[in-house]
């Protein structure tokens, strides 16, 4: 058996949404800049749809849409041979959205998501027993999938790697392993993650992604 696929390696939808979640508490705990932040959630993005995002600052991203008919995942690496700026006509390479079912690619209209800006889609409706990507002439690590869906840390042990490099310090893995597990977070908890920042916004601010903190 040869390794997983990035898509085949996505965890289900209602998983996915949980992981992102943790993942978005960890940045609010670790990063006080906002702008700052790789993983952002907003539970109530529009009307029954939550989103989730993943910015590296340096001009690659991820959204994910989470709808009550389904889940939808853009994604675009600035460095892709796919994007549209690397083609004079400046075109969304064929094959990306087409075979998206039409209430899905609708959740990508707004402004804010940035809907031209592509280099690969993958969506799963809720009848799907498997995740679907846009039909592309073009390898995971073409389209830049596999570099974007592996900032989707799917295990606390991946995301201490992750932070410890990125925030440039040791993050202690037992509040991470927690927060995964879905508990309440603790004014202690948040001080052993991060001892700089102070507790009331830090609750203010996961009380808005529809977290329950202690």
């Amino acid at each position: 058996m040869g390794e997983m696929s990035s898509i085949e390696a996505l965890p289900e939808p209602a998983n996915l949404k949980k992981l992102m979640k943790a993942q978005a508490a960890l940045s609010i705990i670790l990063c006080e800049e906002e702008w700052l932040r790789y993983h952002s959630f907003e539970p109530a993005w529009s009307d029954h749809i939550a989103m989730a995002k993943i910015d590296n600052g340096a001009g690659d991203h991820l959204f994910i849409l989470f709808a009550p008919h389904g889940t939808i995942l853009k994604g675009f690496d600035h460095e892709s041979e796919l994007s549209p700026y690397a083609n004079d006509e400046q075109a969304i390479a064929p094959g990306i959205y087409e075979a998206v079912p039409s209430a899905l690619l609708q959740l990508l209209d707004d402004e804010a998501i940035e809907r031209d800006d592509a280099t690969f889609c993958i969506w799963r409706e809720n009848s799907d027993a498997a995740w679907q990507k846009g039909n592309v002439e073009a390898s995971e690590h073409v389209d830049g999938s596999a570099f974007l869906l592996g900032a989707i840390h799917q295990t606390a042990e991946d995301y201490v790697d992750f932070a410890n490099s990125y925030f440039e310090q040791e993050i202690p893995v037992q509040q991470v392993s927690e927060i995964y597990e879905g508990q309440a977070i603790t004014a202690e908890m948040i001080h052993i993650l991060n001892p700089e920042r102070k507790i009331e916004e830090v609750m203010k601010e996961l009380e808005s992604l529809g977290i329950v903190a202690d």
